[in-house]
This record gives C-alpha cells, structure tokens and sequence, in this order.
C-alpha cells in the first residue's frame, strides 16, 4: 500500500505518471513529493512507487 495525501492506496508497482493518468490532477498544476523529497516532473514516467512509499500530491491554484 502507498500512502497518498494521508489516505492509503494500493497502487504499488506503477509509476507516478500512471498513477496520475488515473486520477483528475492535471500534471501541469501540481508537485508531488515522495517520501518527502520533490520529484521533478520529468521523473513521473520513471519513478515506480514502491511498498510503503507516502505520497502528497499539492495542486496549485491561480487567482488574483
């Protein structure tokens, strides 16, 4: 199980990006942090999240 935002989820095995494409974050808006390190967003096709891995995921909102 991973743990996303404080909620866990059993997506262990696949990558950021895959798990993106699941869900309704858009990409462009938003950071992940694993494990309490930023991942650059070039990296979210590569990074496989692994058993126990804590995620949160930060949209950013625009306004003015």
């Amino acid at each position: 199980m991973i743990r996303v935002n404080g909620r866990e989820e059993n997506i262990a095995g696949k990558t950021i990006a895959q798990y993106l494409s699941q869900t309704q974050y858009d990409p462009r808006r938003i950071a992940v942090e694993r494990n309490g390190e930023i991942v650059p967003k070039r990296l979210y096709e590569a990074t496989v999240l692994r058993e126990g891995d804590s995620l949160e995921v930060v949209s950013f909102v625009g306004g003015g």
